[in-house]
């Protein structure tokens, strides 16, 4: 053999046992990283994917049925949604109200019981927020649900379900639109409502 020849090694058991340990882990980092990916810029561009188990439903401390109280028993999205045709917020019922039926209504139903616990206790529910703007976004909920209901002679929960969907059918309440700045001023632009800065952003 000459001065400064080699010889190409074969890799010993242990190498490659090391070899195909960094190729599966290169492999499941760039599958994280594709999914993280693939979520942030869904997410960007409208409502993120459903990764991982993440989806626009959470899980709510009390299972609140819509179906059972908007389909079967015939209640509006106004009955405990009480501030929507008159204020910027559609507000989350108080414990009390919903007390008012569940005092003798339920009885025997898991989800009815931990209510009565909150309300016996003098606690309040902490929902988990479905339908988030950005807080330099100021949404008005009277002034659309005003505007649409008598424009269209429909009520305020046929308004809502233009950015909500139909909650009454949800088993678990999920968003629906991207509600995305594009989203509300291509609404605007159809509608014929104001679309400079100041409108929303003030």
């Amino acid at each position: 053999m000459l001065p400064g020849d080699f010889q190409i090694r074969r890799p010993t058991r242990k190498g490659y046992i090391k070899l195909g340990f960094l190729g599966l882990s290169g492999a499941v980092g760039l599958f994280v990283l594709a999914a993280i990916l693939t979520f942030v810029v869904t997410a960007w561009l409208g409502r993120p994917l459903s990764v991982f188990g993440q989806t626009d439903a959470p899980t709510q401390p009390i299972d609140f049925p819509h179906t059972v109280h908007v389909e079967e028993l015939g209640l509006d999205c106004t009955f405990c949604h009480r501030n929507v045709t008159k204020g910027a917020a559609a507000t989350v019922p108080a414990v009390n109200l919903c007390m008012s039926c569940h005092v003798t209504v339920g009885d025997d139903l898991p989800e009815v019981e931990k209510l009565r616990d909150v309300h016996a206790s003098g606690r309040t529910i902490d929902w988990l927020r479905v339908h988030r703007l950005p807080d330099h976004v100021n949404f008005v909920h009277e002034a659309h649900i005003n505007f649409f209901a008598e424009r269209d002679n429909v009520t305020p929960a046929e308004v809502c379900s233009t950015c909500h969907g139909d909650v009454g059918s949800m088993l678990k309440v999920e968003q629906v639109r991207s509600l995305k700045m594009g989203d509300c001023v291509d609404c605007h632009r159809e509608n014929s409502a104001p679309t400079d800065c100041t409108t929303c952003h003030y």
